[in-house]
């Protein structure tokens, strides 16, 4: 089915359907941002140096709270 199909489909469905679609869809978009960030620190990550960055300045106390 291609995308062009999916959209038709979904433009007719009704409301309750629609509502069930766009969950399932919005529930497919975090689980795939939350793949992103983990692989993003993770030890290979290409974030992970940011993230050490930050441990080592809390640790040193160079960082302070926000207001």
């Amino acid at each position: 089915m291609s995308v062009a199909e999916i959209k038709q489909a979904v433009q007719r469905l009704p409301p309750a359907e629609l509502a069930e679609i766009s969950a399932f869809v919005a529930d497919c978009e975090a689980h795939t941002w939350e793949h992103q960030i983990d692989a993003d620190f993770a030890d290979d990550g290409r974030l992970r140096s940011v993230l050490d960055e930050v441990r080592n300045d809390l640790r040193a106390g160079r960082l302070e709270q926000m207001p």
